[in-house]
């Protein structure tokens, strides 16, 4: 009976803690949106207050589809976000499958040198990253910040792969050669369907330091046609003067497809964490 009492509180508290982490985290998304459809008093007259009937305005995203070039920043981000999420799966998952199914010389040192990857900030780098792209002339491109970002999410991409695909099974795959599959073939056929959960959380975990960053586009694409859509917003926040209903309307779009990409993939993120934690 004690032991069952215990068991219970444990439960308890453990969804009480998830509870409270949770609002702590949707609190900023909370105060954010219901911000963005108030009057500027409003906003900084109750901050926490829902919208009323006085204090409701659509100004503020009004502002964002006229003045700004909204849509242009938005599609920039998309292409960035998708083209860096893909090849960073694409080549992570290659050489993770590498990593786990060959045996070679400097197997260990390869996988200890790409694990470097996750613990060395990328932006250390950014004055020799600024010098090789003015070098190949990638500067003001998507393609800059696709590159760096593909090299930013590769290790992290390539650490958690590889430990997914060490458990699938050999049999698998030996059975599959045998019956004349090419290596490329197990890898897409056979492989890549049983570490889907793996690959949605490598998805997740990219996409959104993906689209918040401000610091790449900031250093390596400025120029208005390649704006993404945090650096476009910031067109908004002035030196003296800040227009605080389009910076908050501009975020909430923003926050929109992250969100519902993250709602989509959440079952299969839950399932590779999970699985992570079990293995």
């Amino acid at each position: 009976m004690n032991a069952a009492r215990q068991n219970r509180f444990n439960t308890i508290a453990a969804h009480g803690a998830l509870i409270l982490y949770t609002l702590i985290a949707l609190f900023p998304v909370f105060v954010i949106v219901i911000n963005s459809f108030k009057t500027r008093k409003a906003i900084f007259r109750e901050p926490l207050a829902l919208p009323s009937a006085d204090s409701f305005s659509l100004i503020g995203y009004e502002t964002v589809l006229k003045q700004g070039d909204f849509f242009l920043y938005f599609q920039n981000s998309m292409i960035v976000t998708i083209g860096s999420l893909f090849f960073i799966l694409l080549f992570g998952a290659m050489a993770a499958f590498a990593l786990a199914e060959y045996r070679f010389k400097g197997n260990t040192v390869m996988g200890l040198y790409l694990a470097l990857g996750i613990m060395i900030p990328i932006r250390i780098g950014t004055v020799a990253i600024l010098e090789m792209m003015v070098q190949t002339g990638l500067v003001n491109t998507l393609w800059a910040l696709i590159l760096v970002y593909t090299a930013q999410g590769l290790p992290l991409a390539v650490f958690i792969l590889s430990e997914f695909m060490r458990q699938v099974s050999d049999d698998l795959k030996n059975a599959g050669r045998i019956d004349g599959l090419s290596e490329y073939r197990i890898f897409f056929s056979l492989v890549l369907p049983l570490v889907r959960p793996a690959i949605a959380t490598v998805a997740v975990f990219n996409m959104i330091p993906i689209w918040n960053d401000l610091w790449f586009p900031l250093i390596l694409a400025p120029a208005e046609e390649v704006k993404t859509l945090t650096l476009g917003s910031q067109v908004f926040i002035g030196q003296f003067v800040t227009d605080w209903n389009a910076v908050l309307s501009a975020l909430s779009l923003a926050i929109l497809p992250v969100m519902t990409l993250y709602v989509i993939f959440s079952r299969q993120l839950i399932r590779g964490i999970t699985s992570g934690a079990v293995k």
